[in-house]
């Protein structure tokens, strides 16, 4: 499964943050231009996943990799982010709420 740090993540310009945490999750901080799409609700959101490469995060990387692995499957250009938005945290970067 394609996965980047967060200090990657950090380092990215112009690719797409899906959160897939629930919508209290994400209402509680979140990466800086992370657009909320649920795990609970992707299936009936595909459609609002961006055109070419994008990264997924959750919290700390399990839900976005099982995320990353479906979408990839279907032939999604996804990246898992390795320890999530508490990863991003811990790591002293700066969060939305």
């Amino acid at each position: 499964m394609p996965s980047i740090t967060v200090q990657q993540l950090r380092e990215r310009v112009d690719t797409p943050l899906i959160d897939v945490r629930e919508v209290d999750e994400f209402a509680g901080g979140r990466v800086p231009g992370a657009i909320n799409i649920p795990m609970s609700t992707l299936g009936g959101r595909l459609d609002e996943l961006p055109d070419g490469a994008f990264d997924v995060i959750c919290a700390v990387g399990g839900r976005s990799g099982q995320v990353v692995q479906a979408l990839t499957a279907r032939g999604y250009d996804a990246t898992n982010v390795d320890g999530g938005t508490y990863g991003w945290i811990a790591a002293g970067y700066p969060v939305e709420s």
